[in-house]
């Protein structure tokens, strides 16, 4: 029997590419997306075959609606099924502004990227998800949102960002309950703060907020944390 397999977006580093260990490790073969030339993630595939995987890389950028069918024909064809969607690719904006000062453009950038990608992606995948469990070929189809405390948490200086958050809530309840007697369930992440290269630029804001007791436990999260 070949192993359940796992599309993981934004899977080449952070977040994504935490949550890419922890299923090569736990049995998946894994696909991972991003939109950088195949050349520079050669060592992270790598890595990923040594925990376990097959493991391939699907240039692509989830904020393009029409490359969602060729990404998606990709992975079906290299391992034969698709169990697990995750959609962690996400951004935050350019540029940190009052809510009052947010610009269009940039509003647009975040919700293509963070919540209208995904939703359409997550469409595509269920659909494919449920031919496949119609013929046998998975028992169960899984979709993972990675979201954040954002969409529960206001900060003025990135509401795209947040509204695009809570945007991806909405659209994982909508989606479970449509789904869930089907055969896919469908699951929310919110991290909190997270130690990647998205958020480097506020380490000493954030190493000062944790020391003065902003978390439970006084430390970064971590990619790996996620994946868990």
């Amino acid at each position: 029997m070949s192993k359940p397999v796992a599309l993981v977006t934004g899977g080449t580093r952070g977040i994504g590419l935490g949550i890419a260990r922890e299923l090569a490790q736990n049995g998946f073969d894994v696909a991972v997306t991003g939109r950088r030339e195949r050349t520079s993630i050669e060592g992270v595939l790598a890595e990923l075959s040594r925990l376990g995987a097959r493991a391939h890389y699907a240039r692509f950028d989830v904020a393009d609606l029409d490359a969602h069918a060729g990404a998606l024909d990709e992975v079906m064809d290299r391992f034969g099924r698709l169990d697990v969607l995750v959609n962690n690719a996400g951004v935050a904006p350019e540029v940190r502004a009052d809510v009052l000062d947010m610009t269009a453009d940039s509003y647009d950038r975040v919700m293509s990227i963070n919540l209208r990608g995904p939703l359409m992606l997550s469409q595509a995948a269920a659909r494919r998800m449920l031919d496949q469990k119609r013929a046998g070929v998975i028992d169960r189809g899984c979709i993972i949102n990675v979201s954040s405390v954002s969409a529960v948490v206001a900060s003025v200086s990135r509401a795209e960002y947040c509204i695009s958050k809570a945007g991806v809530a909405m659209a994982t309840r909508l989606l479970a309950a449509r789904l869930a007697d089907a055969g896919v369930d469908v699951y929310e992440v919110r991290p909190g703060i997270t130690e990647t290269d998205m958020t480097s630029a506020i380490k000493d804001k954030y190493d000062a907020l944790i020391a003065a007791g902003l978390t439970v436990e006084k430390r970064w999260g971590t990619p790996e944390d996620i994946g868990r």
